[in-house]
């Protein structure tokens, strides 16, 4: 017996439905139909071609009324499952994302206007119904699923913690001394009173307002902690002494600091001159040392060096002239510090304080990158490390200044009191993106790890990371001085060293030889720009983890939607690209991992006592492209270090070229291209090399499509700057993440057990400190703001479990 029978009479509402959606069908089939055939001429997929073909048959057939219409919407989200699935080849929830959601409630319309179809049963439209609610309800559960952590690597190891370095002792004392805590920069706090199971009683013990201008540069400062005195610097060096304990400023100094490009300050540093074993009797008893014989050392963004006495916060008279020294004196064209201004954190090494800065990067001529070292009781000179001058000593002495365009360092350098030795982590000579005329000195210690006599200032070792730099891949981060097994079970004193390129290079810090597998790869140099001479290899640490480096693929590329999706593969296969090192062109190529990294200048955490590294990055590919000296006049210029905005040109005058062009890799939407995670946290066993977890770190709520904040926590991972403190108890605080929350994770397994909301977003590392008056443990968090976020503020915030009564 026939069990089809003619449709009922359609309703007029139901018509228009069914109408409606075969437009919207339509409408998405052209998309499809027109950008697909764009993305399979580039040599592209061509499911969409493919699918927006079938979609536009399926629209005419709803119109018509022919069950056809069914059977075909059927069969191309059946195919589309299958093409998701080959594509993706894994369990990976966010890839899904975009090539199912829009799929699935296109064929749930299709489903649910399937009833006055010509021919359909009655038994078929309920069933079609059904299926329409079940898709409807896996659209709900997706969006449910969304806000759960996804990507999570986890390989439990059994962790074995040394008692004696879960402790203050003599290599990690009770101060946070140094930007990375302690004179190896671990980061690590030996504190065991706030643990994972406690943490989530910490409240905020007290808040401090450092006045800060709000309207200057991004604050990244950790503040440094003296017995129960903490002291902290804003981007525009206003430098505060804060009690540790009730958040009472004790004094506050003020040194008008203004320049018109990249303000931050990361940090003071600390001396005290009776520790200073360098010292003779009667230099310790001179009145100099005895007016100041605590000092808390501040660059300026305007150029200056200044000592002020620790307890007081009065100028070191007899440091330079009034406790200031000119630091851009010989340094070259620095136009009132808008070409050149230290940025490193000074670098405490015995009596010497060691000082690198930021260079423009636009223009031969730049100023010097030179490194200096000040004597920090006089203020005078005790060496120069210039590259372009190896044999000079201290001040130049021909009426040169010091050499131009030398390669640089920004972040913070390092030192080994026992070796005696300075780490210095370079960035490439100015300018950024072409070299095709660099001298030997560039080529030799861009990019690059230089150890450095702390006496002399002499080179002893130079390991270059990135050979001939022509992607801005300068060294972000102070390099980690910690003892790790080599390959013959032989413990060796190393230095840690990450990259913008997510590579990790362990390196004997003697003698600057590498500890971990390092080898030559051959790299690309197709489409390279006119007259560019590329390294034919780069290195890669292969003996390490690779993190969020592994080479896109078009499958790769991501969206909310399939649209935006279909987009970025468009941009993808549309620009240059063969995997890390792709040269720099005239044709837009990408690069990945960018500039803004992979790893930047946050740095790492060890926890010394169990041998874990904890290392958080960022995943944002770059679109890019050099301009020609005659198109400038297309673009608008702009001098920012990476242009904000999408459109703009940097200034680049090299060879035949004037400018870089810099675009995020995202769609229309203002979403990255790449797949999530877009920042993630990872833990490396150091003993055997692994990876023990991986979790994504921060959520959406800040962000979104765009730039219109979702309020969502959805934790996709985002970009994330500063860096990770780890403590004995086995947490890692952080709260470098683009939502506005300082975090705690498990150490063992990466967990998140404990969160709290910050006014405004934080880029600092957090300090963790006991106090010496009342043994109470605080973790601290500088929050001034995300980068490029428009909520800001002049926070200091410290929380505490609350007392036991």
């Amino acid at each position: 017996m026939n069990t089809e029978q003619n449709a009922p009479v359609e309703s007029s509402g139901f018509k228009v439905y069914r109408l409606l959606v075969a437009l919207v069908t339509l409408v998405i089939a052209l998309f499809l139909i027109v950008q697909g055939s764009k993305l399979l001429s580039l040599g592209g997929t061509s499911y969409y071609l493919i699918a927006g073909i079938a979609y536009a048959v399926i629209a005419v057939l709803y119109a018509i009324k022919k069950t056809a219409g069914l059977w075909l919407s059927t069969l191309t989200y059946v195919a589309t499952i299958i093409w998701a699935i080959t594509e993706v080849q894994s369990f990976d929830f966010w890839q899904y994302i975009p090539r199912l959601v829009v799929p699935t409630i296109l064929f749930v319309l299709l489903l649910w206007a399937s009833k006055s179809l010509t021919g359909l049963s009655h038994e078929r439209v309920k069933l079609a119904n059904g299926v329409g609610v079940l898709g409807l309800i896996a659209c709900i559960a997706t969006l449910v699923a969304a806000f759960f952590p996804h990507g999570k690597i986890y390989n439990p190891i059994a962790l074995i913690q040394d008692p004696n370095l879960a402790k203050p002792n003599a290599q990690n004392s009770e101060n946070w001394e140094y930007f990375g805590r302690n004179g190896n920069g671990t980061r690590f706090a030996p504190y065991t009173d706030i643990t994972p199971e406690n943490v989530k009683d910490l409240k905020v013990a007290w808040t401090y307002h450092t006045g800060r201008d709000t309207k200057a540069g991004v604050d990244e400062n950790t503040p440094i902690q003296i017995g129960s005195t903490l002291y902290s610097c804003t981007p525009t060096n206003i430098i505060s002494a804060i009690d540790g304990d009730s958040g009472k400023e004790i004094w506050k100094y003020d040194p008008k600091a203004k320049t018109a490009e990249h303000i931050t300050c990361r940090g003071v540093g600390y001396y005290n001159a009776a520790n200073d074993k360098s010292l003779s009797v009667a230099e310790l008893n001179s009145p100099a040392i005895k007016a100041c014989p605590e000092r808390i050392l501040t660059s300026t963004v305007d150029g200056r060096l200044i000592a002020l006495n620790a307890k007081t916060g009065a100028l070191c008279e007899g440091f330079g002239t009034n406790g200031q020294v000119d630091v851009l004196h010989d340094m070259g064209p620095t136009e009132q510090s808008k070409r050149y201004h230290p940025t490193s954190t000074p670098l405490i090494a015995g009596h010497v304080a060691i000082l690198g800065g930021w260079v423009r990067d636009i223009v031969h001529g730049e100023p010097s990158g030179v490194v200096r070292a000040y004597d920090v009781n006089t203020g005078k000179l005790a060496w120069a490390w210039d590259v372009g001058n190896p044999e000079l000593v201290g001040e130049p002495t021909d009426g040169k200044g010091f050499t131009l365009e030398t390669p640089n360092m920004w972040t913070i350098p390092t030192y080994d009191k026992d070796l005696n030795l300075v780490y210095l982590p370079t960035g490439n000579g100015p300018p950024d993106y072409w070299g095709g005329d660099r001298n030997a000195a560039k080529e030799k210690f861009g990019s690059a790890v230089v150890a450095v006599n702390a006496t002399t200032g002499k080179t002893v070792w130079s390991y270059q990371i990135v050979h001939h730099d022509v992607w801005d891949y300068d060294l972000p981060s102070q390099p980690v001085l910690y003892d790790v097994t080599n390959d013959q079970g032989v413990k060796v004193p190393a230095l840690i060293q990450t990259t913008k390129t997510g590579q990790i290079f362990v390196l004997d810090r003697r003698t600057g030889q590498p500890i971990t597998k390092v080898v030559e790869k051959p790299v690309s140099q197709a489409f390279k720009a006119e007259g560019e001479k590329l390294s034919p290899t780069q290195p890669y640490s292969v003996g390490m983890p690779q993190i969020g480096n592994e080479t896109l693929k078009e499958s790769d590329m991501w969206g909310v939607s399939t649209f935006d999706q279909l987009a970025c593969r468009i941009n993808f296969k549309d620009s240059v690209y063969n995997g890390m090192f792709t040269a720099p062109s005239e044709k837009p190529y990408i690069e990945w991992p960018s500039l803004l990294g992979g790893m930047n200048w946050g740095g790492i955490s060890i926890d010394e006592s169990t041998g874990m590294m904890f290392v958080n990055d960022m995943r944002m590919p770059l679109r890019m492209s050099l301009v020609r000296k005659e198109d400038m006049g297309k673009y608008k210029i702009s001098t920012d270090e990476v242009p904000g905005f999408m459109g703009t040109v940097r200034p680049q005058f090299a060879g035949p070229y004037a400018g870089i062009k810099i675009d995020i890799l995202q769609s229309k939407l203002g979403v990255p291209c790449n797949k999530p995670p877009f920042g993630t946290m990872t833990a490396i066993d150091l003993k055997s090399k692994k990876i023990v977890w991986q979790v994504p770190m921060g959520t959406a709520e800040e962000l979104g499509p765009l730039g219109v904040k979702t309020h969502m926590p959805i934790p996709l991972g985002m970009p994330t700057l500063g860096g990770p403190t780890s403590t004995a108890s086995g947490l890692v605080f952080f709260a470098g993440t683009q939502d506005y929350y300082l975090r705690a994770l498990d150490s063992k397994t990466g967990k998140e057990v404990w969160k709290v909301r910050l006014p405004v977003g934080a880029v600092a590392a957090p300090l963790v400190y006991k106090s010496p008056k009342t043994g109470k443990e605080y973790v601290v968090i500088s929050a001034g703001g995300a980068s490029h976020s428009k909520d800001v503020g002049d926070y200091i915030i410290a929380y505490a479990l609350p007392d036991h009564k």
